[in-house]
């Protein structure tokens, strides 16, 4: 949920340009995730704790900034 929005703020509101950005950012940043894991832990984690500690603390940042639209 996280990259949708990260995505918006590069390339704007033109959903032409967002969907696309959108799933690459996701992907990419779902397959780093992955692969740092899997590189520095030896016990499986679930990706969802990972992305978790990411995006709660961005939905916060979100939220603090408060509603001043994606100009």
């Amino acid at each position: 949920l996280v990259m949708p929005h990260i995505a918006r703020m590069l390339v704007g509101p033109n959903f032409d340009r967002l969907l696309p950005a959108s799933m690459l950012l996701g992907a990419a940043y779902l397959l780093g995730v992955d692969t740092l894991v899997r590189t520095m832990s030896q016990v499986e984690t679930p990706l969802g704790i990972l992305t978790a500690f990411v995006g709660a603390p961005f939905f916060l940042w979100l939220l603090a900034r408060g509603r001043h639209g994606w100009e």
